[in-house]
């Protein structure tokens, strides 16, 4: 593990100019508790981000592990997404039988949009967050959360860029100084069959890990909100490029750092460390169309391990492609295969995983509420920086063609990929990354 360079958070990322200095103060007067101020057994839950994986995921599957919750404050940065927040968490509840009135507590002065409306949310008397924006606003929005004294949720990932990855790493250790609960949305981490896996490793049936070969080959996403997938004369280019997150580079970190850190995330626990270094290759074939801004869809990296091990990924979205999503690694001992659905080792020490197979979706939510309540922080975010960092630094390598060390990656680099004002305008794009020819930063 690399030694971590200290950073000036308050001259880093300035989110909003026109943020109100009571506005601050109200979020640094909120003191770290378990409950709130609110004197119940519920849990006050904030949600910010109204796109899938807030409302139609992240939310319900928080009340299926426990729904002794209320969700009482929504944000999001489109007003027409907000809207629609509440018919599509009660049609997302009303499908796995959850008491939705009982939950859902958000009235319509607890309903916030734009650049701010993250503030408003955190300000809300609340015992946890959730945050499910775009990537390029997780460093942002964690920091106003713990620096209020918030529990969090925060999904994966954490960062587009080393300086947003650095910033999470830092507020973590404030998290854990507040001893405030931070759970990541790397759901796989609470899957039995793969923490009994580790564990084996753990114990030395696999021997030493020489290699492995990481691959996630999908669909393209291409049906991926539809209904924003042709611009509207009326959206700007920054409000265009939001719209279309998933496929701008500066909001989502390209697929391998939005969708794939769960794969690297497996390698990575599995190996217990992270990589030393990465070399990788990729571009863009299918994915051509104004509707997919500027990302790749295939991608192919080598990382190597302090131990020597070279542990393959390869990645692509390609629609009408080879689907695929497993791990294989050799040892000294025998060969691992592991999957989203189950995971064995053969050699001298054979294991095959046989009990239960719960969500981990709703296992990872379980774990964020029993924390709060038992009063036992638990808290992933330096593990799930380094993990977002692994992809970075693999999307880093691929684009520029260039072989990266890690201890370059996170103490020399000066990528930032953040928007300089945060309003709706213009924003010129970069065009799609080429190997040899975009620069290295």
């Amino acid at each position: 593990m690399s030694t971590i360079i200290n950073i000036d958070f308050v001259s880093r990322r300035k989110f909003i100019k026109t943020t109100s200095a009571a506005g601050v103060a109200s979020l640094l007067a909120n003191a770290p508790n378990v409950f709130g101020n609110h004197h119940s057994d519920k849990i006050r839950i904030g949600l910010i981000g109204a796109g899938a994986r807030g409302v139609g995921a992240g939310i319900t599957h928080c009340a299926e592990a426990d729904s002794n919750i209320e969700l009482v404050a929504i944000g999001d940065l489109f007003k027409d997404h907000l809207d629609s927040a509440k018919g599509r968490i009660k049609e997302s509840m009303a499908k796995r039988k959850l008491p939705f009135e009982k939950i859902y507590k958000v009235s319509k002065d607890r309903m916030f949009h734009g650049f701010d409306a993250y503030e408003k949310v955190i300000a809300c008397d609340l015992d946890l967050v959730i945050l499910a924006t775009p990537p390029v606003f997780r460093p942002i929005h964690y920091r106003a959360a713990v620096e209020a004294g918030l529990h969090v949720f925060i999904e994966k990932p954490v960062a587009v860029d080393p300086a947003g990855v650095k910033d999470v790493i830092v507020v973590s250790k404030l998290a854990e100084e507040k001893g405030l609960t931070v759970v990541a949305g790397t759901q796989r981490r609470h899957a039995p069959y793969l923490q009994a896996l580790v564990e084996r490793v753990r114990e030395g049936d696999m021997g030493e890990i020489l290699s492995g070969q990481s691959t996630r080959m999908g669909g393209g996403l291409l049906d991926w909100r539809s209904d924003e997938n042709v611009r509207r004369s009326e959206w700007s280019d920054m409000e265009w490029q939001l719209r279309r997150w998933l496929f701008t580079t500066w909001a989502s970190g390209d697929f391998i750092v939005e969708q794939h850190v769960h794969n690297l995330d497996i390698v990575n626990w599995i190996m217990g460390s992270t990589p030393t270094q990465v070399t990788g290759i990729g571009g863009r074939q299918v994915r051509t169309g104004e509707a997919y801004p500027n990302v790749w869809d295939h991608i192919s990296l080598e990382y190597l391990y302090p131990n020597g091990a070279r542990i393959t990924h390869i990645g692509s979205q390609i629609e009408l492609g080879s689907r695929r999503n497993d791990l294989v690694m050799a040892g000294t001992r025998g060969q691992l295969k592991a999957s989203f659905v189950n995971a064995k080792i053969e050699g001298e020490r054979p294991f095959e995983y046989k009990g239960d197979f719960p969500d981990p979706a709703v296992e990872e939510y379980r774990a964020t509420l029993d924390s709060i309540r038992n009063g036992k922080a638990l808290n992933e975010g330096v593990r799930i920086a380094e993990s977002t960092m692994t992809a970075i630094m693999g999307r880093m390598a691929a684009y520029t063609g260039r072989s990266l060390q890690w201890s370059w990656a996170m103490n020399a680099s000066k990528l930032d990929l953040t928007p300089k004002k945060w309003a709706f305008g213009d924003l010129p794009l970069d065009e799609a990354a080429k190997p040899g020819t975009t620069k290295l930063i």
